[in-house]
């Protein structure tokens, strides 16, 4: 038996890593080397067992299975198309399934593997990563490894690289928190050599797709990716370095909250309209008495917090008690104004924040000791039924996301045609408010904003 592998492929072979990424880009030979790698494992412990994992059977089917059977030799590979497992005579065996849902990682409760491999680990979401790589163990003594392949984008791609890519450069072992080792090791078109010998057209058809997906996958570009719902946010135009603000300036305080997460962002408004995020509150399991003294403790007594916004559903009464979740806020020293719930103009929003502003520079500007805002802003993904609508899902990157469209659907208000140019609209309540409370300076701004009121 004859096996051709690639340098970067041969790499993913030898890695020893607890855990190992492999890929980054299309066509750079992932699966390939998962299905070598395999054979190898199998062959070189008996009575080993392996898991290899898609997202769906069918992707299964069309992908893995039907390499392994062409790839692995007949007569020391048997595949069972009822059981969905291929054995060895020496007794090892790999096993090929899926985890459509989050529930369907029950399946493997009770199973003990060698080697856990995940097939586009992207596809995947955090959660069912954590659960299926518990099911790595044994006391055969053979080692213990998860070994997966993916390109950028999907729904697990802001975890993936949360784990794999930020913390260490390409090929460069490391340790995390947890005290486990891993590795990522990048693979493009270019290094594949059968490739590029079978299809040389192939990375032209590549580098006909549009930006987001040609990048990702051409490149195996990690921050621009397919489905990304703000494709535009910059890291290097949107964020900025915290700096002392100046007293006149407004602030806001705007927030989403679970008993899964409390997300509070502080925001203050420049007088030429500029929104800066310059502090952020995120923490899980706070019930609400709880979740009120963290906010107040957060928030300086000498800061004068304009507003306080929550979404509505804050605001309606429960059944049992008649009393709503802005009530026991209010009884614990937050009170709210109420934000709206209309997902998609609070998203039309965020991108007007997001857009540049006359001098060049996004209205919009996160300082960078807001981590969770800067790291999950940009992970949103589109909602596949609704093209204007995030998705929420996965679900833990959300809320400081959705805490600021709900103080960008209050606040950002599109300026008229011509941006006020001696054209006279009707002002709302809200926006008399703000022009009453408004010092002589801020008076002029806002009337440049909204128009001369009729």
């Amino acid at each position: 038996m004859k096996l051709e592998i690639t340098s970067r492929q041969a790499a993913f072979l030898r890695a020893e890593e607890t855990e190992v990424l492999f890929g980054g880009a299309a066509g750079g030979g992932k699966s390939y080397g998962q299905l070598v790698d395999a054979l190898l494992f199998a062959l070189r412990y008996p009575g080993s067992r392996q898991l290899i994992l898609r997202r769906t059977f069918p992707e299964l089917e069309r992908s893995l299975i039907r390499s392994a059977r062409s790839l692995f030799p007949t007569g020391i590979f048997a595949y069972n198309a009822t059981q969905h497992t291929g054995k060895f005579p020496n007794g090892s065996l790999i096993d090929f399934g899926y985890c459509a849902g989050e529930s369907d990682v029950y399946q493997y409760q009770s199973a003990e593997y060698d080697v856990i491999r995940f097939d586009e680990l992207t596809h995947f979401t955090k959660f069912q990563y954590l659960y299926l790589i518990s099911r790595l163990r044994g006391a055969n003594g053979y080692p213990k490894q998860v070994k997966s392949s993916t390109n950028p984008g999907g729904v697990g791609h802001g975890w993936v690289k949360e784990r794999f890519i930020d913390p260490a450069p390409p090929d460069t072992p490391f340790t995390g928190a947890d005290g486990v080792r891993r590795i990522f090791l990048p693979a493009k078109i270019t290094d594949n050599r059968f490739l590029s010998a079978a299809d040389p057209d192939y990375r032209r058809r590549l580098e006909a797709l549009p930006e987001a997906e040609r990048r990702a996958l051409l490149e195996g570009d990690w921050n621009l990716f397919s489905g990304q719902f703000f494709p535009e946010f910059s890291y290097d135009r949107h964020t900025c370095a915290p700096f002392p603000l100046p007293p006149g300036w407004r602030r806001y305080r705007s927030l989403d909250y679970g008993l899964d997460r409390l997300a509070v962002l502080w925001i203050a408004v420049s007088p030429e309209g500029r929104a800066y995020v310059y502090r952020e509150l995120c923490e899980s399991d706070l019930i609400i008495s709880e979740a009120a003294r963290r906010i107040r403790e957060a928030t300086p007594p000498e800061e004068c917090i304009h507003a306080t916004l929550a979404p509505p559903d804050l605001f309606s009464r429960a059944q049992e008690s008649g009393r709503s979740r802005a009530l026991i806020f209010a009884e614990n020293g937050i009170r709210f104004q109420k934000s709206s719930n209309d997902r998609e103009a609070g998203w039309m929003a965020v991108k007007e924040l997001l857009a540049p502003a006359s001098d060049g520079v996004p209205r919009l500007q996160i300082f960078r000791n807001c981590v969770e805002l800067c790291r999950c802003l940009p992970m949103l993904l589109c909602d596949p039924e609704k093209p204007n609508d995030a998705d929420t899902e996965p679900h833990e990157i959300t809320h400081a996301p959705d805490a600021l469209r709900g103080f960008a659907v209050t606040w950002c208000r599109p300026a008229p045609a011509g941006e006020g140019g001696g054209q006279k609209r009707p002002w709302t309540p809200d926006m008399w408010q703000d022009y009453y409370a408004a010092s002589e300076e801020e008076r002029h701004y806002l009337m440049k904003k909204y128009g001369e009121p009729l």
